[in-house]
Protein backbone atom coordinates (compact mmCIF):
# COMPACT_ATOMS: atom_id res chain seq x y z
CA UNK A 1 0.00 0.00 0.00
CA UNK A 2 1.41 3.45 -0.96
CA UNK A 3 1.85 5.31 2.31
CA UNK A 4 2.48 8.85 1.03
CA UNK A 5 0.70 11.53 3.22
CA UNK A 6 -0.22 14.83 2.09
CA UNK A 7 -0.93 17.74 4.44
CA UNK A 8 -2.02 20.68 3.12
CA UNK A 9 -2.51 24.07 4.65
CA UNK A 10 -4.95 26.23 3.27
CA UNK A 11 -5.30 29.95 3.55
CA UNK A 12 -7.62 32.63 1.33
CA UNK A 13 -4.97 32.81 -1.04
CA UNK A 14 -2.66 30.29 -1.09
CA UNK A 15 -2.25 26.11 -0.84
CA UNK A 16 0.86 24.94 1.19
CA UNK A 17 1.65 21.62 0.20
CA UNK A 18 3.61 19.02 1.78
CA UNK A 19 3.87 15.53 0.47
CA UNK A 20 5.71 12.84 2.85
CA UNK A 21 8.61 14.04 4.45
CA UNK A 22 10.16 15.77 1.26
CA UNK A 23 8.61 17.76 -1.13
CA UNK A 24 7.57 21.11 -0.42
CA UNK A 25 5.17 23.69 -3.11
CA UNK A 26 2.31 25.98 -2.87
CA UNK A 27 -0.14 27.02 -5.53
CA UNK A 28 -2.70 29.26 -5.64
CA UNK A 29 -6.34 29.03 -3.86
CA UNK A 30 -8.48 29.26 -7.19
CA UNK A 31 -9.15 27.17 -10.32
CA UNK A 32 -5.71 27.19 -11.71
CA UNK A 33 -4.06 26.44 -8.67
CA UNK A 34 -6.54 23.37 -7.87
CA UNK A 35 -5.85 21.93 -11.22
CA UNK A 36 -1.94 22.12 -10.82
CA UNK A 37 -2.32 20.34 -7.34
CA UNK A 38 -4.25 17.92 -8.70
CA UNK A 39 -2.04 16.70 -11.51
CA UNK A 40 1.02 16.72 -8.97
CA UNK A 41 -1.13 14.66 -6.21
CA UNK A 42 -2.50 12.06 -9.35
CA UNK A 43 0.92 11.71 -10.41
CA UNK A 44 1.94 10.98 -6.66
CA UNK A 45 -0.78 9.09 -6.28
CA UNK A 46 -1.11 9.63 -2.11
CA UNK A 47 -2.74 7.23 0.28
CA UNK A 48 -4.61 10.03 2.03
CA UNK A 49 -4.91 13.81 1.44
CA UNK A 50 -5.26 16.16 5.17
CA UNK A 51 -6.28 20.00 5.04
CA UNK A 52 -8.05 21.75 8.12
CA UNK A 53 -11.27 23.55 8.02
CA UNK A 54 -10.50 26.85 7.48
CA UNK A 55 -13.47 29.03 7.61
CA UNK A 56 -14.94 27.39 4.32
CA UNK A 57 -11.77 28.77 2.01
CA UNK A 58 -10.59 24.44 2.20
CA UNK A 59 -13.86 23.83 0.31
CA UNK A 60 -13.03 24.26 -3.46
CA UNK A 61 -9.94 22.71 -3.22
CA UNK A 62 -11.52 19.33 -0.98
CA UNK A 63 -14.10 19.23 -3.68
CA UNK A 64 -11.91 19.40 -6.47
CA UNK A 65 -9.59 16.89 -5.33
CA UNK A 66 -12.20 14.90 -4.60
CA UNK A 67 -13.71 14.40 -7.81
CA UNK A 68 -10.85 13.48 -9.09
CA UNK A 69 -10.70 10.56 -7.27
CA UNK A 70 -8.72 11.54 -4.94
CA UNK A 71 -8.48 10.12 -0.89
CA UNK A 72 -9.14 13.39 1.02
CA UNK A 73 -9.97 14.15 4.94
CA UNK A 74 -10.95 17.43 6.19
CA UNK A 75 -9.59 17.69 10.58
CA UNK A 76 -10.21 19.75 12.99
CA UNK A 77 -7.69 22.39 13.20
CA UNK A 78 -7.52 22.40 17.20
CA UNK A 79 -6.90 18.93 17.45
CA UNK A 80 -4.15 19.42 14.76
CA UNK A 81 -3.08 22.22 16.87
CA UNK A 82 -2.60 20.25 20.39
CA UNK A 83 -0.99 17.65 18.59
CA UNK A 84 2.02 20.14 17.54
CA UNK A 85 2.02 21.89 20.87
CA UNK A 86 2.33 18.02 22.24
CA UNK A 87 4.87 16.83 19.98
CA UNK A 88 6.86 19.84 20.54
CA UNK A 89 6.64 21.69 17.32
CA UNK A 90 5.62 25.52 18.55
CA UNK A 91 6.91 27.70 15.63
CA UNK A 92 3.73 27.92 13.27
CA UNK A 93 4.52 29.35 9.62
CA UNK A 94 2.09 27.67 6.61
CA UNK A 95 4.91 25.33 5.48
CA UNK A 96 5.32 23.70 8.57
CA UNK A 97 1.54 23.80 9.27
CA UNK A 98 1.36 21.58 6.35
CA UNK A 99 4.60 19.48 7.35
CA UNK A 100 2.81 19.28 10.80
CA UNK A 101 -0.65 17.86 9.00
CA UNK A 102 1.32 14.45 7.43
CA UNK A 103 3.00 13.99 11.08
CA UNK A 104 -0.66 13.77 12.22
CA UNK A 105 -2.36 11.86 9.62
CA UNK A 106 0.40 8.97 10.45
CA UNK A 107 -0.17 9.36 13.86
CA UNK A 108 -3.60 9.19 14.26
CA UNK A 109 -3.81 6.81 11.05
CA UNK A 110 -6.58 8.80 9.72
CA UNK A 111 -8.87 7.31 6.64
CA UNK A 112 -10.43 9.57 3.84
CA UNK A 113 -14.18 10.47 4.69
CA UNK A 114 -16.83 11.15 1.93
CA UNK A 115 -17.36 15.02 1.88
CA UNK A 116 -20.68 16.20 2.17
CA UNK A 117 -22.38 16.11 -1.10
CA UNK A 118 -23.22 19.19 -3.37
CA UNK A 119 -27.17 19.26 -2.77
CA UNK A 120 -26.37 18.83 1.30
CA UNK A 121 -23.61 21.78 1.17
CA UNK A 122 -26.27 23.74 -0.41
CA UNK A 123 -29.40 22.66 1.99
CA UNK A 124 -26.42 23.72 4.85
CA UNK A 125 -26.34 27.29 3.28
CA UNK A 126 -29.79 28.12 3.03
CA UNK A 127 -30.33 26.86 6.65
CA UNK A 128 -27.33 29.02 7.44
CA UNK A 129 -28.83 31.79 5.75
CA UNK A 130 -32.14 31.71 7.21
CA UNK A 131 -30.50 31.51 11.02
CA UNK A 132 -28.59 35.09 9.45
CA UNK A 133 -31.74 36.55 8.49
CA UNK A 134 -33.90 35.44 11.73
CA UNK A 135 -31.03 37.53 13.59
CA UNK A 136 -31.05 40.30 11.98
CA UNK A 137 -34.96 40.52 12.31
CA UNK A 138 -34.61 39.86 15.74
CA UNK A 139 -32.32 43.10 16.40
CA UNK A 140 -34.34 45.19 13.61
CA UNK A 141 -37.59 44.30 16.06
CA UNK A 142 -35.58 45.35 18.55
CA UNK A 143 -34.23 48.54 17.28
CA UNK A 144 -38.10 49.41 16.35
CA UNK A 145 -38.98 49.55 20.18
CA UNK A 146 -36.60 52.23 21.14
CA UNK A 147 -36.30 54.28 17.68
CA UNK A 148 -36.63 57.59 17.29
CA UNK A 149 -39.28 58.89 14.40
CA UNK A 150 -36.85 59.78 11.97
CA UNK A 151 -35.89 56.24 11.68
CA UNK A 152 -38.72 54.57 12.62
CA UNK A 153 -40.02 53.89 8.58
CA UNK A 154 -36.34 52.82 7.28
CA UNK A 155 -36.79 50.28 10.01
CA UNK A 156 -40.47 49.31 9.56
CA UNK A 157 -39.11 48.72 5.42
CA UNK A 158 -36.13 46.86 6.72
CA UNK A 159 -38.36 44.54 8.83
CA UNK A 160 -40.64 43.82 5.77
CA UNK A 161 -37.57 43.09 3.61
CA UNK A 162 -35.97 40.50 5.86
CA UNK A 163 -39.49 38.58 6.28
CA UNK A 164 -39.65 38.74 2.29
CA UNK A 165 -36.28 37.31 2.23
CA UNK A 166 -36.94 34.50 5.03
CA UNK A 167 -40.12 33.67 3.11
CA UNK A 168 -38.19 33.55 -0.14
CA UNK A 169 -35.39 31.05 1.94
CA UNK A 170 -38.25 28.84 3.30
CA UNK A 171 -39.62 28.29 -0.72
CA UNK A 172 -35.71 27.35 -1.69
CA UNK A 173 -35.46 24.88 1.29
CA UNK A 174 -39.29 23.37 0.78
CA UNK A 175 -37.83 23.19 -2.97
CA UNK A 176 -34.85 21.26 -2.22
CA UNK A 177 -36.83 19.01 0.19
CA UNK A 178 -39.00 17.75 -2.91
CA UNK A 179 -36.67 16.96 -4.92
CA UNK A 180 -34.38 14.64 -2.84
CA UNK A 181 -36.91 11.83 -1.05
CA UNK A 182 -34.59 10.74 0.94
CA UNK A 183 -34.08 13.82 2.83
CA UNK A 184 -37.59 14.80 3.12
CA UNK A 185 -38.43 10.95 4.43
CA UNK A 186 -36.04 11.78 7.03
CA UNK A 187 -37.08 15.77 7.72
CA UNK A 188 -41.22 13.93 7.77
CA UNK A 189 -39.71 11.17 10.09
CA UNK A 190 -38.16 13.84 12.70
CA UNK A 191 -41.07 16.21 12.60
CA UNK A 192 -43.35 13.31 14.06
CA UNK A 193 -41.51 13.82 16.97
CA UNK A 194 -43.30 15.97 19.43
CA UNK A 195 -41.24 19.63 20.04
CA UNK A 196 -39.54 19.36 16.66
CA UNK A 197 -40.48 21.45 13.70
CA UNK A 198 -39.11 22.17 10.09
CA UNK A 199 -36.11 23.99 10.59
CA UNK A 200 -34.95 21.63 13.52
CA UNK A 201 -35.13 18.46 11.68
CA UNK A 202 -33.17 20.16 8.95
CA UNK A 203 -30.67 21.08 10.85
CA UNK A 204 -30.40 17.60 12.84
CA UNK A 205 -30.31 16.07 9.00
CA UNK A 206 -27.35 17.92 7.52
CA UNK A 207 -25.20 18.51 10.56
CA UNK A 208 -25.73 14.96 11.34
CA UNK A 209 -25.77 12.74 8.49
CA UNK A 210 -24.77 10.03 10.13
CA UNK A 211 -27.92 9.59 12.16
CA UNK A 212 -29.85 6.33 11.79
CA UNK A 213 -26.26 4.82 10.96
CA UNK A 214 -24.62 4.29 14.36
CA UNK A 215 -24.81 3.49 17.74
CA UNK A 216 -25.88 5.37 20.92
CA UNK A 217 -22.62 5.91 21.67
CA UNK A 218 -21.06 6.57 18.47
CA UNK A 219 -23.89 9.27 17.86
CA UNK A 220 -24.11 10.59 21.52
CA UNK A 221 -19.93 11.01 21.39
CA UNK A 222 -20.68 12.92 17.37
CA UNK A 223 -23.31 15.00 18.80
CA UNK A 224 -21.73 16.03 21.98
CA UNK A 225 -24.05 15.33 24.01
CA UNK A 226 -22.22 11.83 25.96
CA UNK A 227 -20.67 12.52 29.49
CA UNK A 228 -17.15 11.76 29.79
CA UNK A 229 -15.37 10.93 33.06
CA UNK A 230 -13.23 13.41 35.16
CA UNK A 231 -11.83 11.35 37.99
CA UNK A 232 -8.03 11.03 38.72
CA UNK A 233 -6.93 8.67 41.68
CA UNK A 234 -9.25 8.86 44.24
CA UNK A 235 -10.88 11.63 43.35
CA UNK A 236 -14.34 11.36 41.19
CA UNK A 237 -15.25 14.25 39.51
CA UNK A 238 -18.29 15.55 37.86
CA UNK A 239 -19.46 14.21 34.47
CA UNK A 240 -19.17 16.80 31.14
CA UNK A 241 -20.24 16.47 27.71
CA UNK A 242 -17.31 18.03 25.12
CA UNK A 243 -16.96 18.20 21.89
CA UNK A 244 -19.24 17.23 19.26
CA UNK A 245 -20.84 19.57 16.48
CA UNK A 246 -21.82 22.60 17.92
CA UNK A 247 -24.87 22.89 15.38
CA UNK A 248 -26.19 19.81 16.35
CA UNK A 249 -26.32 20.12 19.89
CA UNK A 250 -28.21 23.47 19.69
CA UNK A 251 -30.73 22.51 17.56
CA UNK A 252 -31.19 18.98 19.95
CA UNK A 253 -31.03 21.74 22.84
CA UNK A 254 -34.14 23.35 22.12
CA UNK A 255 -36.07 20.55 20.75
CA UNK A 256 -35.42 18.87 23.99
CA UNK A 257 -36.38 22.41 25.86
CA UNK A 258 -39.48 22.14 24.06
CA UNK A 259 -39.83 18.26 24.78
CA UNK A 260 -39.58 18.40 28.16
CA UNK A 261 -42.65 20.71 28.15
CA UNK A 262 -45.11 19.02 25.30
CA UNK A 263 -43.21 15.60 24.64
CA UNK A 264 -44.82 12.92 27.27
CA UNK A 265 -41.88 10.71 27.16
CA UNK A 266 -39.14 13.56 27.50
CA UNK A 267 -41.61 15.04 30.49
CA UNK A 268 -42.11 12.26 31.86
CA UNK A 269 -37.84 11.68 32.13
CA UNK A 270 -36.74 15.58 32.92
CA UNK A 271 -39.46 15.16 35.91
CA UNK A 272 -38.17 11.79 37.21
CA UNK A 273 -34.27 13.41 37.20
CA UNK A 274 -35.90 15.99 38.83
CA UNK A 275 -37.51 14.49 41.30
CA UNK A 276 -34.00 12.97 41.78
CA UNK A 277 -32.53 15.52 42.99
CA UNK A 278 -30.50 16.90 39.22
CA UNK A 279 -30.16 20.33 38.57
CA UNK A 280 -31.80 21.32 35.48
CA UNK A 281 -28.81 21.90 33.24
CA UNK A 282 -27.76 18.51 33.86
CA UNK A 283 -31.73 16.80 33.26
CA UNK A 284 -32.20 18.93 30.23
CA UNK A 285 -28.79 17.33 28.87
CA UNK A 286 -29.79 13.86 30.29
CA UNK A 287 -33.25 14.65 27.55
CA UNK A 288 -31.05 15.79 25.05
CA UNK A 289 -29.33 12.61 24.77
CA UNK A 290 -32.35 10.92 24.84
CA UNK A 291 -34.01 12.49 22.28
CA UNK A 292 -30.91 12.02 20.06
CA UNK A 293 -30.96 8.13 21.10
CA UNK A 294 -34.98 8.06 20.30
CA UNK A 295 -34.30 9.87 16.99
CA UNK A 296 -30.72 7.62 15.96
CA UNK A 297 -33.50 4.39 16.24
CA UNK A 298 -36.75 6.17 14.45
CA UNK A 299 -34.21 6.70 11.19
CA UNK A 300 -32.61 3.57 11.48
CA UNK A 301 -35.47 1.49 11.45
CA UNK A 302 -37.15 4.38 9.83
CA UNK A 303 -40.28 4.49 11.95
CA UNK A 304 -42.56 7.58 12.96
CA UNK A 305 -42.45 8.58 16.48
CA UNK A 306 -44.54 6.09 18.99
CA UNK A 307 -44.63 6.73 22.87
CA UNK A 308 -44.82 3.03 23.44
CA UNK A 309 -42.05 2.20 21.99
CA UNK A 310 -39.80 4.95 22.19
CA UNK A 311 -39.98 5.31 25.97
CA UNK A 312 -38.04 2.34 26.35
CA UNK A 313 -35.06 4.07 24.56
Amino acid sequence: MNEILVGIDVSKARLDVAVGEGERYSVANDLTGHAQLSERLMAVKPRLIVMEATGGWERAAAAHLTAQALPVRVVNPRQVRQFAQAAGILAKTDQLDAAVLVRFARAMQLEPRELPSEQVQALRALIARRNELTEMLTMERNRLRLAHKSVRQRLKKSIEWLERQIGSTDHDIDGMLRECGIWRDKVELLESVPGIARLTSLRLVTTLPELGTLNRRQISALAGVAPFNQDSGQWRGKRRIYGGRAEARTALYMAALVGSRHNPVLRAFYQRLRAAGKPAKVALTACMRKLLVILNVMLRERRAWDPRVTSAA
